[in-house]
């Protein structure tokens, strides 16, 4: 897509499992490839920097098998690439290339690096500089101080100190660490500048040291390997969660009231961003740690604006950026400082934020290393899961991305005001996160939930419904069919509920087009017959069966919006819905409805049998264990007995409007 085109949000809640990370994957698949051994590495990032990783190694002649998607085997080279020779090309991974550069320049061979045109544009003159002063041959084929690189092989020379600043990027710092051991020599780093993001050199220090290889530290100006060390695969090892992503997720917990919960990082994470926890805490959120998991929400659920800030963000880079979009919802001007390393970044962050803040009706200072923000009055904005905010705010912005993931995923949060919000080249985010806007809308896209009594109308409404508003439609009726029919047709009893229930987590459904398929089978008709419907009623009672689907109906959350209609819709599946709504109707109008379908089909039909049916079942929905029917607390009641489908459609588009006026 070029653009994608984000509906007003009001509220979030859920939980997002978050991709691994890329600092910590792209560090251990290098050293992996440099250690003694093979290293099985698991919940590696699937995404755009870390294919330039792995399609690196691979032209180095490293041994690499997929175990799956997430898994990698590499058999390291013990620091001597097989592939002495060779053209790589970096894209835009700083990760990649400044790691690279490095490892390569005291690896013995010649080497050819470049990449995308704005990572020609990313300073790499301190790095270059470090490594020439223990003799590597490190030439620049274009403007001095920038890729691409050539690099010749020499004899590496570590008797003096390397100095190194530390004050446009820690990468060149970790890079250096990385790479020293392979020469076999004692080395010392002698910092001259303020270092910067030091959490990221604590997760290079860290992974070093479980490949072996461990370096004495004075500060932050002084650093010590000691000879003789080689790195030796620690055998198998997991990637964490990507704390940098998980800033978007709890800052939404904040501006849509939560909670939200992120899982694959806690309170013992390694990563120095899950530190923006403490910053967003500052800010009014309240927050959760757990081993592994952080959550956030509103510490007030008061129509309250998030308190204005002014921090120094040296030590979270990455996530400061999403501050700077909260900033838009907050009671004053707020600053952020020490953030000089956005201008190195996959473009000048400082610029781009501003002139994007700007857009939306900000005001907005900057300087070498700072900005500040301070919301017009109209931004001024309350931040409460209670509908849009007060006062006026720029609609239909078109945000521009730069080519950087990190602009289109902060800038997602703006739509928290009330207003549509543009994305302009949204698939910039296969950098780091290629499925955030799908986790987005799993906990943020609106969902009006229907309920209701058989035959009262909901499957048809809902879908008409969905089609007014150009909303997704859940039909989770549909799914527990689905997997009666699966387990008619596996011969699985269905009162089993653990083989049921294994049938529904990995049921081969799919829906194209008003059609249902079963792996490749049209069973859109085969559903509908009385025993799928029989089916259905008997496994939808099994606590297991709807556990399994649970994951499966909420993954039916996206943008624009969804419209599901079920018994446990705003109960169980979507609690934060924003519009709930129970049809109901007579009994007596429910059997006639039924009647006229069963006749309309040309099958026999029996008033008086339908009727009783129809009240036997209600009393059994009723009393059931699990998802009984009854109304949600706040769920609107919307009585069809007297309606056609037209009617209880406007009825329902009447809540809706109310509910959700930016929607109609």
């Amino acid at each position: 897509m070029d653009t994608l085109v984000l509906p007003p949000l009001h509220t979030a809640s859920g939980c997002v499992r978050l991709p691994g990370s890329k600092s910590i994957s792209n560090r251990m698949l290098l050293l992996a490839a440099l250690a003694e051994g093979t290293t099985e590495i698991h919940d590696v990032l699937v995404a755009d920097d870390t294919q330039v990783m792995l399609s690196a190694l691979q032209k180095l002649g490293v041994g690499m098998t997929a175990i799956d998607d997430h898994t990698w085997r590499i058999k390291g080279c013990g620091g001597d690439f097989p592939v002495a020779e060779a053209d790589l090309f970096m894209g835009n991974a700083g990760t990649v290339i400044r790691p690279l550069t490095a490892a390569l320049a005291l690896s013995g061979g010649h080497y050819r690096l470049s990449g995308v045109p704005r990572m020609h544009e990313r300073p790499i003159g301190d790095l270059v500089d470090g490594l020439r002063q223990i003799g590597a041959d490190v030439r620049y084929t274009g403007e001095a101080g920038f890729p691409p690189l050539e690099i010749f092989p020499v004899t590496i020379q570590l008797a003096q100190p390397i100095r190194l600043r530390g004050d446009v990027s820690s990468q060149f710092l970790s890079a250096l660490l990385m790479a020293l051991p392979l020469s076999g020599q004692a080395a010392v780093i002698e910092i001259t500048t303020e270092l910067i993001s030091q959490p990221y050199v604590e997760i290079t220090l860290n992974l070093m040291a479980r490949f072996g290889v461990k370096v004495q530290r004075e500060g932050w100006q002084r650093f010590i390997l000691l000879a003789g060390q080689r790195y030796r695969s620690p055998g198998v090892l997991h990637v964490e969660g990507d704390a940098s992503s998980a800033s978007y997720f709890l800052a939404a917990g904040l501006l849509g009231g939560g909670p939200v919960r992120v899982e694959g990082v806690g309170k013992n994470s390694i990563q120095g961003d899950v530190q923006f926890a403490y910053a967003l805490e500052s800010l009014g959120a309240h927050i959760v740690w757990g081993e592994n998991f952080i959550e956030a929400k509103a510490e007030s659920s008061a129509a309250e604006k998030i308190k204005a800030f002014d921090l120094d963000l040296n030590h979270i880079p990455d996530a400061a950026m999403t501050l700077a979009v909260c900033a838009l919802f907050a009671d004053g001007r707020c600053v952020l400082r020490n953030i000089g390393s956005w201008r190195v970044k996959e473009t000048d962050r400082i610029t781009a934020m501003a002139t994007e803040l700007r857009k939306l009706g900000a005001v907005v200072e900057t300087g070498g290393d700072w900005l500040a923000i301070s919301p017009a009055p109209a931004l001024c904005l309350p931040c409460t899961p209670f509908g849009a905010p007060s006062g006026t705010f720029r609609r239909n912005v078109a945000i521009d991305t730069y080519d950087d993931h990190r602009m289109a995923m902060c800038f997602s949060l703006a739509a928290f005001a009330g207003v549509s919000i543009i994305i302009n080249d949204p698939g910039c985010v296969r950098k780091t996160f290629p499925g955030y806007f799908a986790a987005l809308a799993e906990i943020s896209a609106p969902v009006i939930a229907l309920d209701g009594p058989s035959a009262s109308g909901k499957g048809t409404v809902a879908s008409m419904v969905a089609a007014q508003l150009g909303y997704h439609y859940l039909d989770s009726g549909a799914l527990y069919r689905l997997t009666a029919l699966a387990a008619l047709r596996a011969g699985v009893a269905l009162d089993d509920a653990p083989r049921v229930a294994a049938l529904a987590a990995a049921l081969p459904a799919r829906f194209e087009n008003g059609r249902v398929f079963l792996n490749e089978d049209d069973v859109t008709d085969a559903i509908r017959t009385e025993e799928a419907s029989a089916g259905a009623s008997r496994v939808a009672v099994l606590a297991d069966v709807r556990a399994a689907l649970l994951a499966r109906q909420r993954a039916w959350r996206r943008f624009p919006g969804l419209v599901a209609d079920g018994r446990d819709m705003g109960s169980v599946v979507f609690p934060s819905a924003t519009v709930k709504v129970f049809l109901t109707a007579s009994a007596e109008a429910r059997a006639e409805r039924r009647y006229k379908q069963l006749i309309e089909k040309g099958s026999a039909a029996n008033m008086p049998a339908l009727l009783h049916d129809l009240q036997a079942r209600d009393e059994r929905d009723a009393q059931r264990s699990e998802a009984p029917l009854r109304q949600c607390e706040d769920a609107l009641q919307v009585d069809t007995t007297l309606m056609d489908i037209a009617e209880a459609v406007n009825a329902v588009m009447a809540i809706v409007e109310e509910k959700l006026p930016d929607a109609v």
